[in-house]
């Protein structure tokens, strides 16, 4: 996708200024924080953020890494009135000699200007912003975890500053990079987890924005995260009704696969299509990219025979289907793939006041683990794919 649309000077302006790295501003902090021993997500930020701010006069400021701190914002900014707000999550990881690694950056940065246009915020340059993350996360490599399973994550983000209240666009804009030293999202170190499948409340709908990665979309799901909490659930299963049927959605704030046995032996993988009612995630494509890979020969994941063929398979499922699969003995897994998680086994699925069991509840099945695996080797550089795999060196 095009990274560098022009913002056209207003009247009387002679030059808007792009979004520029090599003007970048370094202030280091003068004493560092201690790295804690457990990584709870989000709970530690690192020494340093990156911030840039966008003037509809100007246009984008000099890039800065500072010491992380708050920042004093108009209490009329659009972000807190409208909601303007879009970000996006990646994550850094050491390779096999001690250097740092992005995963599939350049589709973070893609997904990031989606959104920021969706919601009409002032463009910016994807790789001028991608070279300015990774001299951060080269600033502050040192709070990458070496432990397996365990990252740096960043949070690039982007939010509406207009100073008034007028229901518009908002003309300015900051543009801030912050991280935190993040372990297993989810403990399912005792099996799959278990979802609540919710329709009443829908998580998106057609011609929405459940195909962004924007601020607005979360808050609504808090309560009915709070509802499955209160019955036992960790995440929420998004259903969205459709003539006179439920259609699987995502599951919390992953996309749902269902891995399903074949007549002649072989598998099926399928997942929900990206109708604009589900994010694109970057570990989803992934996932399917490597299941067909295998099937072509490219690649033979591990712990799957080369002749297990697996068939990827983007469209609809619906909770009746679901359920008919897995009361015919079909279904042999069922996982979530987010790049919080990586892939994680969905145990049973709580539906009309009863609960689906899935194979998975004991854990990942052989496909989850295969994916799961090459994932991580990939993301960590000790198998190289396709130039998945970034070694940061500005």
């Amino acid at each position: 996708m095009a990274a560098t649309a022009k913002t056209s000077p207003p009247n009387g302006a002679a030059h808007i200024a792009e979004l520029d790295a090599s003007k970048l501003i370094v202030n280091l902090a003068e004493t560092l924080k201690p790295i804690p021993e457990d990584a709870h997500f989000g709970e530690h930020k690192t020494d340093h953020m990156l911030v840039v701010s966008y003037e509809p006069t100007t246009g984008w400021s000099a890039p800065e890494i500072k010491p992380y701190g708050p920042f004093t914002l108009d209490p009329s900014s659009s972000c807190f009135q409208y909601c303007p707000n879009v970000f996006e999550g990646m994550k850094a990881y050491v390779g096999p000699n001690g250097e740092p690694r992005l995963f599939r950056s350049n589709k973070n940065m893609e997904r990031l200007t989606r959104s920021a246009e969706r919601v009409a915020l002032p463009p910016f340059d994807e790789k001028e912003l991608l070279v300015l993350i990774k001299r951060l996360v080269m600033i502050d490599k040192r709070w990458i975890p070496t432990k397996e399973g365990h990252s740096l994550y960043i949070r690039p983000t982007i939010i509406g500053t207009r100073t008034a209240l007028g229901v518009a666009a908002s003309d300015s804009a900051l543009l801030y990079v912050f991280m935190t030293p993040t372990g297993p999202y989810f403990d399912s170190s005792a099996g799959g987890i278990p979802l609540q499948a919710v329709s009443k409340t829908v998580r998106s709908w057609p011609g929405g924005t459940g195909g962004h990665k924007l601020g607005l979309n979360y808050a609504p799901g808090f309560l009915p995260q709070r509802v499955a909490a209160k019955d036992g659930y960790v995440q929420i299963l998004w259903l969205l009704p459709h003539e006179g049927e439920e259609r699987i959605t995502e599951a919390g704030a992953m996309n749902f696969f269902v891995v399903v046995k074949r007549d002649d032996g072989d598998l099926d993988v399928v997942t929900p299509p990206l109708d604009g009612t589900i994010l694109p995630g970057i570990t989803r494509l992934s996932c399917i990219e490597l299941l067909q890979a295998h099937t072509e020969g490219r690649t033979v994941l591990p712990g799957i025979p080369a002749t297990q063929r697996l068939y990827t398979h983007e469209r609809p499922i619906t909770m009746r289907e679901l359920a008919a699969w897995t009361e015919e003995g079909k279904v042999v897994e069922a996982f979530g793939v987010g790049t919080a998680v990586a892939v994680l086994p969905i145990g049973r699925i709580g539906h009309e006041e009863r609960d689906l069991v899935l194979p998975s509840q004991e854990g990942l099945g052989v496909v989850g683990k295969a994916l799961l695996r090459r994932v991580l080797d990939i993301q960590t550089g000790r198998f190289e794919w396709e130039g998945w795999s970034e070694v940061c060196e500005v």
